[in-house]
């Protein structure tokens, strides 16, 4: 079974609207929100056999609320990387960057410090695992 693209629109719009960078939310309090309607699309859609479209959903949800961080942090993201185990270098490099916070939010000293494993321990649940 194939999940149509209708399903997945409609699933991505539900995700935006609940990580919206000026909500003012805590992390925490937005993945709470999410995982219900996560858990609810995944159990219905739980017999699609196709990972790969729900492996990139999982990546675009985690570059969403990476962006979602760094907008909340603000001025203080240099400060927040190095906290966060990034080199002095590259944290400095992304907090000085001209680029938006989407574009950096897919950046490497992002992915270092919020790493795959920082969601799943908040309670993001994969999409693409069973």
């Amino acid at each position: 079974m194939k999940v149509s693209d209708k399903a997945l629109m409609k699933l991505k719009a539900t995700v935006k609207q609940l990580s919206r960078r000026t909500r003012g939310h805590s992390v925490t309090q937005i993945i709470t929100e999410l995982r219900k309607s996560l858990l609810g699309w995944k159990a219905y859609f739980d017999i699609a056999e196709i990972p790969s479209p729900l492996r990139d959903l999982d990546k675009w949800i985690r570059r969403r609320l990476r962006c979602y961080i760094l907008k909340q942090w603000g001025s203080k993201g240099y400060r927040m990387l190095r906290r966060l185990g990034v080199d002095r270098f590259l944290a400095w490099n992304t907090a000085k960057s001209a680029h938006g916070v989407w574009r950096l939010s897919g950046s490497p000293a992002l992915t270092r410090a919020l790493p795959n494993r920082y969601f799943r321990n908040l309670g993001l649940p994969e999409m693409a695992t069973r």
